[in-house]
C-alpha cells in the first residue's frame, strides 16, 4: 500500500513526465529514467494506466466521469453560444479533452465489464459533446462570414489594405452580404477583375477557435462529421458567389435547346466565372481549409473536395454539355475561347486541386477540356460536309464571287488568328469517340479544307454554258481564295509553296478565258501572207466587227470583283487584239481602192477600241462586292 506521501510524489513524477515529454514514448522514457533514480519510482508504481486487477480502478473512473459529467452537462444545456465567452470555451474544451484522455488512457482495459459499461457512458458523453461543439463549430462559421471583408492579398500573403468590390445590388461595400429572403445574411464575393488576390472570409479569431474544435472533434473520431459541417457552410459561399457573377444552373438538356445567341452569353459568363472560381475563389478556400485544419492535412484536403466539389462540377458540366452539343461552324470561335479558358487554367487546377481527394475533379477537367478540342476538330469536319451539301444549281450572275467562297475564306481567316490553340487540338492525338486520325495537323487538316472548297467551285463553274464565263468565274473565286490566304495566318499554316501553286493556276484560268473568247476574234484578222482582195479584207472586217461588239456586249455585263485582276484581265486582252487588229488595219488602209474613201466597215479606232475593251466586266454590281 503506498502511503499519501508517497502517491503525492508519485502523481508528481508522473505530471512532470507528462509536461516534458513531447508524445507518450517521450514521457515514458522520462519516467525510466526516474525509475533508474530511486526505486520508490518503480515503473509500476509511476505508470497511472489502470490496472485491471487493482479493485479500485472502476472507482476512480466513476469519479472522473460523474465530474466530466456534470462539468459538461451545463455546456450542453447552455441556451447561449458557448463561444461568446472565451473563459466558458476553453474551460469546455478542457473538459473534453479530459474525457478523451480517460477514453483513451482505458480503452485497453474495456476487457473488464464494469470498465466496458463506464467506456460506453463515457463514450455517450462524447457524443453529446461532440454534437454540441458541432453547433458552435457551424455557428462560429456563420457569425464570421457575417462580419467578413474581403481584403486583398497577393501570393506571398502580403496584405495591401482593403479591397473593395463595386455591386450593382446592393451598397454595402466590401462586406457583400446577400439575403436570401428569409433573414439569413449569406456572405458572397463581390464580382472582380483583378485576380491577384485571396479572399479572408473569416476573422483570425474564428479560424482559431474553428481550429481548436476541429482538433477536439478530429481526434475524437469525428472527423466526417467536422469536414461536413465545415464544407457546407463554405459550400454555400461559393455557390453564391457563382449565382451573383450571372452562371446559372442548367442540365446539360437545357444547355442544348438555348437559343445560339442566349448560349453565347452564357459562355461568356462561364468564362468569367471559372477563371475567378480558380484564381481566386478556390485558393481563397484552400488557404481557409489549411489554416482551419493546420496541422490535419487528411480533414483539410476532404474539407476542401467537399467544399469545391459541387461548385466546380456545376462548372464543368457546363463546359461538357457545349462540347457534346452541335458542331455547328458557327460555334467554333465561342468554343475556342472555352478551350483556350480550360488550358490557361490547367496550372491551377493542378496546383490546388493536387491532393487525392480532388484527383476526380482535375481528371475530369483535363477529360472536359480535351472533349472540347475534339468537338473543335468535329465542327471542322462539319465545315466539310458544309462545303460538301452546298448545290451547284444556280449559276452566281455575271461569274462573280460566290458567297461559299466568301464564306469558307472569311472563316478559315478568322479561324487561323487562334492559330496557336488550333495546332494544339490538331497535333493532339483523338480521342475514341473521334475520327481517327490523330496525325493530322492544322495545315493538312486547312489543305483539305481548300481540296474541297476548289471542287466545289470546279462543280459550279461547269454550270456555265459559256466557257469564258465559266473561267471568269474561275478567276474571281482563285483570285479571292489566293488573296485571303496571303494577307492572314492562313498563309503561314498552308505554306509559301501553296500560295506559288495557286497563283499559277489563277494564271492558268487567264489563259483559258484569252483563249475561249479572244482566240476566234483575232483569227478573224489572219491574213495570208499574199495580198489579200478587198472584198476578202472587207468581210474579215465585218466579221470582226461583229464579234468584238457581241463579245463586249456581253462581257460588259460580267464582273471581276478586284481591280488589280480586272485591269490584268483586260491589259491581256488588249495585248493580243490590238497589234493584231492594227496591223490588219494597216493593211486595210493601204489598199487604194479602200483607202479613197471612208470606209463604212472601219468602225473603230485603235483608241476607241481600247476604251471599248476598258468597258468589260463592270456590270452586275450587286454580289460582286469584295468584303
Amino acid at each position: 500500500m503506498v502511503d499519501n506521501g508517497e502517491e503525492k510524489l508519485l502523481a508528481m513524477a508522473r505530471h512532470i513526465a507528462k509536461t516534458m515529454g513531447r508524445n507518450e514514448s517521450m514521457a515514458d522514457d522520462i519516467l525510466q529514467i526516474f525509475s533508474n533514480f530511486d526505486a520508490r519510482f518503480s515503473l509500476d508504481k509511476l505508470s497511472d494506466k489502470p490496472d485491471e486487477l487493482d479493485p479500485r480502478a472502476p472507482t476512480a473512473l466513476q469519479r472522473s466521469l460523474k465530474s466530466l459529467d456534470r462539468r459538461i452537462s451545463q455546456y450542453l444545456a447552455a441556451d447561449h453560444p458557448i463561444w461568446a465567452d472565451s473563459a466558458d470555451s476553453s474551460a469546455f474544451l478542457d473538459s473534453i479533452d479530459e474525457l478523451l484522455g480517460i477514453i483513451r488512457d482505458w480503452a485497453p482495459m474495456a476487457r473488464d465489464k464494469s470498465v466496458a459499461s463506464y467506456l460506453a457512458r463515457a463514450d455517450d458523453l462524447m457524443q453529446q459533446a461532440m454534437f454540441r461543439v458541432d453547433q458552435e463549430f457551424r455557428s462560429l462559421m456563420d457569425r464570421g462570414g457575417e462580419s467578413f471583408e474581403l481584403t486583398r492579398h497577393f501570393r506571398n500573403g502580403e496584405s495591401t489594405g482593403d479591397f473593395c468590390f463595386d455591386s450593382e445590388e446592393d451598397e454595402e461595400g466590401a462586406e457583400g452580404i446577400l439575403g436570401d429572403g428569409d433573414g439569413i445574411q449569406i456572405p458572397v464575393a463581390q464580382p472582380v477583375t483583378d485576380y491577384n488576390i485571396l479572399i479572408d472570409a473569416l476573422p483570425s479569431g474564428t479560424i482559431n477557435d474553428l481550429h481548436e474544435i476541429a482538433k477536439r472533434m478530429v481526434a475524437a473520431g469525428f472527423e466526417k462529421e467536422c469536414s461536413h459541417a465545415y464544407s457546407s457552410c463554405r459550400r454555400e459561399f461559393l455557390e453564391e458567389s457563382l449565382s451573383r457573377l450571372g452562371l446559372q444552373k442548367l442540365s446539360i438538356d437545357e444547355v442544348q435547346k438555348m437559343q445560339w445567341q442566349d448560349l453565347e452569353e452564357e459562355i461568356e459568363r462561364w468564362m468569367k466565372a471559372i477563371t475567378l472560381s480558380l484564381r481566386i475563389l478556390f485558393p481563397s478556400e484552400r488557404r481557409l481549409c489549411e489554416r482551419v485544419f493546420v496541422g490535419l492535412s487528411t480533414t483539410a484536403d476532404l474539407s476542401f473536395m467537399e467544399v469545391c466539389r459541387g461548385s466546380t462540377i456545376q462548372l464543368l458540366n457546363f463546359a461538357d454539355a457545349v462540347a457534346i452539343g452541335s458542331r455547328a461552324p458557327e460555334r467554333l470561335f465561342k468554343i475556342l475561347d472555352m478551350f483556350e479558358t480550360l488550358r490557361d487554367l490547367m496550372p491551377e487546377f493542378d496546383s490546388v486541386f493536387s491532393d487525392q481527394y480532388c484527383l476526380l475533379l482535375r481528371n475530369e477537367a483535363i477529360t472536359i477540356w480535351k472533349r472540347l478540342g475534339g468537338t473543335i476538330k468535329g465542327i471542322f469536319m462539319e465545315l466539310e460536309n458544309l462545303i460538301r451539301r452546298d448545290p451547284a444549281k444556280t449559276p452566281v450572275p455575271g461569274g462573280g464571287l460566290h458567297p461559299i467562297t466568301r464564306y469558307v475564306m472569311n472563316y478559315l481567316r478568322a479561324a487561323c488568328k487562334s492559330r496557336q490553340t488550333l495546332e494544339q487540338v490538331f497535333d493532339e492525338p483523338a480521342l475514341p469517340s473521334e475520327r481517327a486520325a490523330a496525325s493530322s495537323s492544322l495545315s493538312v487538316q486547312m489543305e483539305w479544307i481548300m481540296e474541297l472548297l476548289e471542287s466545289n467551285l470546279e462543280a459550279k463553274s461547269k454550270i456555265y454554258k459559256d466557257l469564258s464565263l465559266s473561267s471568269v468565274f474561275l478567276m474571281n473565286n482563285g483570285r479571292y481564295i489566293v488573296q485571303k490566304v496571303k494577307d492572314s495566318d492562313l498563309g503561314s499554316v498552308l505554306g509559301d509553296d501553296w500560295i506559288r501553286k495557286h497563283s499559277v493556276k489563277n494564271r492558268q484560268y487567264l489563259g483559258n478565258y484569252l483563249k475561249s473568247s479572244w482566240s476566234k476574234v483575232v483569227g478573224a484578222l489572219k491574213m495570208d501572207s499574199g495580198t489579200l482582195a478587198p472584198t476578202v479584207m472587207k468581210e474579215k472586217l465585218q466579221s470582226f466587227n461583229m464579234q468584238f461588239e457581241e463579245i463586249c456586249q456581253t462581257q460588259s455585263t460580267w464582273v471581276i470583283f478586284e481591280n488589280q485582276l480586272r485591269e490584268e484581265t483586260r491589259i491581256s486582252v488588249a495585248k493580243i487584239l490590238l497589234p493584231a487588229y492594227q496591223k490588219f488595219i494597216g493593211r486595210y488602209q493601204s489598199l487604194p481602192e479602200l483607202a479613197k474613201r471612208t470606209d463604212r466597215y472601219l468602225k473603230y479606232t485603235a483608241e476607241e477600241m481600247e476604251a471599248r475593251i476598258n468597258e468589260l466586266f463592270e456590270g452586275g454590281n450587286s454580289g460582286s462586292g469584295r468584303r
